[in-house]
């Protein structure tokens, strides 16, 4: 897919769209972030993390019919790192997401029938199916890359901040990313361009404990922070599971970096509820023990925000949402899938040219 095509199917439809009904009406996707001049209210963080903790239940549900052929990583657990950072960013600013990343996608505003679409592979979804649910990008969102190999997303990002720096339009890219990435070598390839040329770019380590299976403390030498402060980048680790406690710290790291301040790293400690990706559902791995999951469920994201809201305002945004991913399943169930004649459209930006002597040139 060229960027040119990204770009464009956040505005135009696929005419294998045209017999689909129009993607549902998004009464509860969030805004794509309204930056520190004009914090969230409470009841608007709940609603971008209600909407992804229902949108990934609603899509295990498709993974277990055979609708999601390709089984996704459920972001359960971890709905205040999207929703807190994303809360801080501006419209302009620009986000690369990882195989995780369902929730940055809502989070930033992306529609979420177009993004369940895309996870089910239709033609309708925000990259026509090509992408599914580890490599989604929309552009119009300002989601420009999702990368399903672990780390690579941070030398990706330093380039792309130093793009926007040239720019000079005062814009943000923030870098999310696992636990299990700070032990690859591109990751430290970005945070040393990032540092060394002060680049406007937030890197935000979702901590969840365990790269699939191996756990954190059993895989990394030092601490997450400490490979930032080597660069000389300001690194600091944050509750993650508290909304607000995330949206202050990346108010801050955005703030320095748009103003020319160079780049931070967050680690947000967090925690995944399911498994790492939905082939758990019938391979019962044991790498966790039912305490450790029912301790970090005492500190649901979800239930530390909907303390913060009133219940009737709650029990409305919750009632919306139900609405809305109704609508969001049906058109992504009832959207068409691709047609493998067109396989090979977007690979090369300028079409495919077979070499001379190849059959059917």
């Amino acid at each position: 897919m060229t960027d040119n095509d990204a770009g464009a199917t956040a505005t135009a439809t696929p005419a294998a769209t045209l017999a689909v009904t129009a993607t549902p009406a998004a009464i509860a996707t969030p805004a794509a972030g309204s930056g520190p001049g004009h914090p969230p209210a409470a009841a608007d963080l709940y609603r971008t993390i209600r909407l992804i903790r229902r949108f990934e239940e609603r899509s295990i549900d498709l993974v277990k019919a055979g609708e999601i052929v390709s089984g996704i990583h459920p972001c359960i657990g971890q709905e205040a790192s999207a929703a807190g950072v994303c809360a801080a960013l501006g419209p302009d600013d620009i986000v690369l997401s990882s195989h995780r990343g369902h929730g940055h996608l809502l989070a930033r505003g992306s529609d979420p029938a177009r993004v369940l679409a895309e996870m089910a592979g239709r033609v309708t979804g925000i990259d026509k199916g090509r992408g599914g649910s580890f490599h989604p990008s929309d552009f119009a969102a300002g989601v420009v890359n999702a990368t399903g190999t672990v780390g690579h997303g941070a030398a990706i990002a330093a380039g792309v901040a130093w793009a926007v720096g040239q720019a000079g339009r005062g814009q943000v890219v923030v870098n999310f990313f696992g636990d299990g990435a700070v032990t690859q070598g591109a990751l430290l390839e970005g945070f040393n361009l990032a540092g060394l040329l002060r680049l406007p770019v937030v890197y935000v380590c979702e901590n969840n404990r365990y790269a699939t299976t191996l756990p954190v403390e059993t895989a990394v030498a030092g601490s997450i922070t400490g490979r930032g402060e080597a660069f000389g980048i300001p690194s600091t680790t944050i509750d993650g599971q508290d909304p607000e406690v995330v949206y202050a710290a990346a108010v801050e790291a955005v703030a320095r970096a748009r103003a020319g301040g160079g780049p931070s790293l967050l680690e947000l400690s967090t925690y995944r509820y399911h498994g790492h990706h939905t082939f758990e559902l019938k391979v019962r791995l044991r790498y966790r023990s039912e305490q450790e999951v029912a301790a970090w469920k005492a500190r649901d994201p979800l239930d530390i925000q909907a303390a913060r809201v009133p219940a009737p305002v709650r029990e409305r945004i919750d009632a919306e949402i139900e609405r809305l991913l109704d609508g969001v399943v049906r058109f992504a169930v009832d959207s068409p899938r691709p047609d493998p004649v067109d396989a090979m459209d977007y690979m090369y930006a300028g079409g495919l040219t077979p070499r001379a002597g190849v059959s059917g040139c």
